[in-house]
């Protein structure tokens, strides 16, 4: 089965002519090309696909406040963010609403389902120019509202050992081959963790977790 997809933009051409690259794709199957002035038709669909293109550049963080809404939801879609630009503090913002990946406009047809593809297995994606400003942030924020270390005690030490994982950089599917668990167990313990933590997306647990994980696991 292919990897079902929702392309959202507030261009309707843009939308459907990335559509129809896609649907060109073996393994991709776009479900829908929603223009960006039907939020309800948006929230609607994504709830029968895997994965969402989401335009970042909505006016009035409308792509924000969709990600977090779906996000919110049981078995809700991923999301990639598509934009123009890739400000830091913007794409920070997509991360705690749920994003799971943020990838230009202008990137390569091939950048691009790449990312799909490694989304799709549970994989997050940042630009690799801001991924480490990104980080930063989002330490900077965690370490100002946070006792870190006072949730980080309340995981498990399996709910460690998959956060240890995904720091090192590994996919949801890849932190299931490494502890010999199922990809339902990997996720349930991912919910949990991300609970615990007050985060909504993997980015964020790794961001928080990073600098203390050698001190909490055994």
């Amino acid at each position: 089965m292919g990897i079902s997809v929702i392309v959202v933009d507030q261009q309707r051409t843009f939308a459907d002519v990335l559509a129809a690259r896609l649907e060109a794709e073996d393994d991709v199957e776009v479900v829908a090309a929603v223009h960006a002035g039907t939020p309800a038709q948006c929230l609607i669909v994504g709830r029968h696909a895997d994965l969402m293109l989401l335009d970042a550049d909505l006016p009035e963080r409308a792509a924000v406040r969709l990600c977090e809404e779906l996000c919110g939801r049981d078995e809700p879609p991923r999301v990639v963010m598509l934009s123009f630009s890739s400000e830091p503090e913007r794409i920070v913002d997509a991360v705690r609403a749920g994003a799971a990946a943020w990838v230009g406009k202008n990137e390569p047809l091939q950048h691009l389902l790449q990312v799909i593809r490694g989304v799709a297995r549970g994989e997050t994606w940042l630009p690799p120019a801001e991924a480490g400003r990104v980080l930063e942030l989002l330490m900077r924020d965690q370490d100002q509202r946070r006792d870190n270390d006072r949730q980080l005690a309340a995981l498990t030490p399996r709910e460690l050992e998959v956060l240890a994982c995904l720091a090192q950089g590994a996919g949801r599917r890849e932190v299931a081959e490494q502890l010999h668990l199922s990809a339902n167990t990997v996720r349930t313990h991912l919910q949990n963790l991300m609970a615990k933590l007050g985060v909504h997306s993997t980015l964020e647990a790794v961001a928080l977790s990073r600098p203390h994980l050698e001190q909490l696991l055994p």
